[in-house]
């Protein structure tokens, strides 16, 4: 993995995804939709990771299901906001948009940027795209604040 800058916030992100691509110290769920995903950059704001869609991400079809797209969306942009605020956040308001399907085994590749903060929310923007072509599977945005 590629990492650009060198301060706590940052640090823990990376070891938080390391440890949720493993499954330690998470939730099954987050376990199970994280699993062998690959960090390629990560920096202040920013990441780029690579995923091979798992068979138990399956919709009855065989295409990636749409919960665990969500679910990977709201935690990578958890993980970005994290880098950039060095605070755990919640999120108040996330949009997920669908564009094409993806199947089992297929690899995508997902980038999540920070692209505005105010008070003390948050807001990532989270792409999902076919690697190779580039083709846009899913978009995330969402907001972002504190928790309680």
């Amino acid at each position: 993995m590629r990492m650009k800058e060198d301060d706590d916030a940052l640090q823990a992100s990376i070891k938080m995804l390391e440890r949720t691509s493993k499954g330690v110290e998470c939730s099954e769920l987050e376990a199970i939709t994280f699993q062998g995903i690959q960090a390629v950059e990560l920096r202040t704001g920013f990441l780029r990771c690579y995923f091979v869609i798992p068979i138990h991400a399956a919709d009855q079809d065989g295409n990636w299901h749409a919960g665990a797209i969500a679910t990977l969306i709201d935690g990578l942009g958890a993980l970005t906001v994290n880098s950039f605020t060095g605070k755990s956040k919640a999120s108040v308001d996330l949009t997920i948009s669908l564009y094409y399907s993806a199947k089992i085994q297929e690899e995508v590749e997902i980038e999540a940027k920070v692209v505005g903060s105010r008070g003390k929310l948050t807001s990532v923007l989270v792409e999902v795209k076919r690697k190779g072509n580039g083709e846009l599977i899913a978009l995330g945005k969402n907001w972002m604040t504190s928790k309680l």
